[in-house]
C-alpha cells in the first residue's frame, strides 16, 4: 500500500504542478502583474500549507523539534535543492528592482529569526510581529507591481485561459501539489521514526524535504515551461511565508523553544544560504546553470552533516 500512496503522491504532484504555474501565469496575464508577484504570493505561499500544517501539528503535539526543524530547513532545501534543480535545467531570471525588494525582505526575516533562535523561544507576541510583518510585506508588493509601469512595457509572457480557468487551475494545482506531498510524507516519517532518527533530524531532511516537494514540483515545471520569474517569486515567496507565516501561526497556536542543535548549526546554514542567494541573484540578475550545481552540491553536503553520526558528533550537535 505504501508503494501505491508514492505513486499517486508523485502523480499529483507532477498534475498539480503544471495545473499551478499554467493557472498562476494566466492569472497574473489577466490581472496586470507580472508572474513575479504571483509567484511571490500566490504560488509561493499557495504551495507552502504541507509546512504550515506540519510545524503546527508537531508543535501542538509537543514536538519542537520537527516544527521548528521543518520550517529552518524548508528554507534551506528551497533554495539549495529547489532552485538548483531549477537552474540546472534552465537559468532563472530575477529583476533587479524586484528582488532588492524581495531579498532585503528575505535577509530581514531570516536575521530576524536567527535573533528569535537566539533568544531560545518562538513566543505568541513574536509570532504576531512575524504576522503582522507578512500582511505589510504582501500589501506592498502586490501595490509597487501594479502600479510599475515599467513591468507592464515589458511583460512578455501571455495566456489565452480566462480568468476564471487560471484561477480553477491555480486552485487545483495547489491541491494537487498539497495532498500528492502529504501523501509521501507521512510514510518517510514514520520510517525515519523506526530507525530511531531524533525529532530536529526528522523535521530538518524528510518532512522539511516532504513539504518542499511542492515547491520543488512546482518550481521545475516552471523552468521547464521557460517562466523562471515564476520559479524564483516562488522560492523566495515560499521561504518568506516560512519565517513570517509559518512561524508566525505555530507560535500563536503554541510557543516553542528552539532545540539548541539549531541554534547551534543549523539556523546559521539557513542564513547562510540565503545570502548566497543574494551574492548569485545580484551578479547578473540571474542563477546559472553552474551556480544550480553550487546549491545542490552545497544541500548534498548539509544532508551528509544531518545523516552522519560522526559528523553531528564532532560538530557537537548529538
Amino acid at each position: 500500500m505504501t508503494w501505491v500512496y508514492l505513486v499517486a503522491g508523485l502523480a499529483l504532484l507532477l498534475a498539480g504542478g503544471e495545473g499551478l504555474v499554467r493557472g498562476s501565469v494566466g492569472v497574473a496575464t489577466r490581472i496586470g502583474v507580472s508572474p513575479l508577484v504571483i509567484g511571490l504570493t500566490l504560488v509561493g505561499f499557495g504551495t507552502s500549507p504541507p509546512e504550515l500544517v506540519a510545524s503546527v501539528q508537531a508543535a501542538m503535539i509537543g514536538a519542537p523539534g520537527i516544527a521548528v526543524g521543518n520550517i529552518v530547513g524548508s528554507n534551506i532545501a528551497n533554495i539549495l535543492l529547489v532552485l538548483g534543480v531549477s537552474a540546472l535545467i534552465l537559468p532563472v531570471v530575477t529583476t533587479k528592482e524586484a528582488f532588492r525588494r524581495d531579498g532585503t525582505v528575505l535577509m530581514g526575516a531570516s536575521l530576524l529569526l536567527v535573533a528569535v533562535a537566539l533568544v531560545g523561544t518562538l513566543n505568541r507576541l513574536a509570532g504576531l510581529v512575524f504576522l503582522i510583518l507578512l500582511a505589510v510585506y504582501t500589501v506592498y508588493t502586490y501595490r509597487t507591481e501594479r502600479n510599475s509601469t515599467k513591468i507592464a512595457a515589458t511583460e512578455e509572457t501571455t495566456s489565452t485561459d480566462s480568468l476564471a480557468v487560471s484561477l480553477l487551475l491555480t486552485v487545483g494545482g495547489i491541491a494537487g501539489v498539497v495532498f500528492g506531498a502529504s501523501l509521501l510524507v507521512g510514510s518517510a516519517v514514520e520510517i525515519a521514526q523506526r530507525f530511531g532518527m531524533s525529532e530536529a533530524v526528522i523535521g530538518l531532511t524528510l518532512v522539511a524535504v516532504g513539504t518542499s516537494l511542492p515547491e520543488l514540483v512546482t518550481s521545475v515545471m516552471a523552468a521547464i515551461r521557460r517562466h523562471g520569474d515564476v520559479a524564483f517569486g516562488n522560492i523566495v515567496g515560499s521561504n518568506i511565508f516560512n519565517i513570517l507565516g509559518i512561524a508566525g501561526v505555530t507560535a500563536l497556536v503554541s510557543p516553542i523553544d528552539i532545540p539548541p542543535e539549531v541554534v547551534i548549526f543549523d539556523i546559521w546554514a539557513m542564513l547562510a544560504t540565503a545570502l548566497l542567494l543574494v551574492v548569485f541573484a545580484v551578479t547578473g540578475w540571474r542563477i546559472t546553470r553552474g551556480e544550480g550545481a553550487v546549491f545542490v552540491f552545497g544541500y548534498c553536503l548539509y544532508l551528509a552533516v544531518q545523516l552522519s553520526p560522526a559528523l553531528r558528533q564532532s560538530m557537537g550537535l548529538a
